[in-house]
């Protein structure tokens, strides 16, 4: 007989080095949920990010998967799980905790269980926050080491933000992440000013829900969903409006449906993104599984924080590398 299975939960704070600003305003602390599942012998971890934008809460989170004990004394798992809770970061710090306590307890790795071939390292985006010009420029040319950068947009001077941050860094690669604020009316214009920039790709330009737009303009930048996926659910619904998509474990629920949207956005033939809500390394680690074959992979988290948490993952040079199996999987 298996044995019973305990749950515990807990809530931590990061803190952010300086602050992370987008279009919808700015936070100076990482509020992150970890949940902890037990056999006695062996503690699977996963972490989620609660986000007000899905309407979630710390709260409500922490209460979701605190009802979940009893199943998983039960012995409720991974494929139960997904049927039990709906898209979200309760059921995504859940699904990584149980992929981690098998793994840990077959002394496989996660990687394995999933198919997937040993996991390299990847190159990840650094992330510029949403500031004036001047001071986006000045941090692009500190983040020289890493070739990738990744700009938070806003609407307003963002033609300028872009003309000022290729001046400052003509040799990095760069994507744009808008996250919901730019109007219909300048749609074309500030594609052409982020192509003019070499801007490779620009993330949800328009809120969610006005997604249509995009397919009667002309898209001067590959447009990425971001907002307006979750899941395989919402994919079909969008796939004709976007270029690509932005899978997030906070969004899918976790690493099993996480997979599950990126083989279906493959088929769908959109390239892929895999993101991440500012939080630790705990976070990041089952995102780096699906990241193995993404087109662009922003799992920065951990860089943006004052602190790590330890053991965490290793950047080196722009890129991270696979967790140690201490940390997860």
């Amino acid at each position: 007989m298996r044995p019973a299975r305990e749950l515990s939960v807990s809530v931590e704070r990061w803190p952010i080095r300086g602050r992370f600003t987008i279009s919808r305003g700015a936070k100076h602390e990482a509020v992150v949920v970890v949940a902890a599942i037990s056999d006695g012998a062996h503690q699977g971890r996963g972490e989620c990010v609660p986000y007000a934008r899905y309407g979630e809460s710390v709260e409500d989170v922490v209460q979701a998967i605190e009802a979940c004990a009893a199943s998983l004394a039960q012995g409720l798992d991974r494929g139960g799980l997904q049927a039990l809770l709906p898209p979200g970061a309760a059921r995504n710090a859940l699904d990584c905790a149980l992929w981690d306590l098998d793994a840990k307890i077959s002394g496989r790795s996660a990687a394995e269980f999933a198919g997937l071939a040993p996991l390299h390292a990847v190159e990840t985006a650094f992330t510029i926050s949403l500031a004036s010009p001047d001071e986006m420029a000045g941090r692009a040319r500190e983040a020289g080491r890493y070739p990738l950068l990744k700009l938070k947009l806003g609407g307003d001077g963002d033609e300028e933000r872009l003309a000022a941050i290729r001046k400052a860094v003509p040799q990095a690669r760069l994507i744009a992440d808008v996250n919901e604020a730019w109007h219909a009316s300048d749609l074309e214009r500030l594609l052409a000013a982020a192509a003019r920039a070499g801007v490779e790709l620009v993330e949800q330009p328009v809120p969610a829900g006005d997604d249509t737009i995009l397919q009667h303009i002309v898209r001067a930048v590959p447009v990425c969903a971001d907002e307006s996926v979750h899941d395989r659910a919402s994919l079909g619904e969008t796939a004709a409006c976007y270029d690509a998509v932005n899978i997030k474990l906070d969004k899918t629920g976790g690493l099993t449906e996480a997979l599950a949207t990126a083989a279906e956005a493959r088929r769908l033939g959109l390239k892929l993104m895999v993101g991440c809500m500012v939080a630790t390394s705990l976070a990041m680690a089952p995102a780096l599984l699906l990241a193995q074959d993404a087109d662009w992979v922003d799992l920065d988290g951990p860089l943006l924080l004052d602190r790590d948490r330890v053991p965490g993952l290793d950047y080196v040079s722009g890129t991270v590398l696979p967790p140690p199996t201490a940390l997860w999987g």
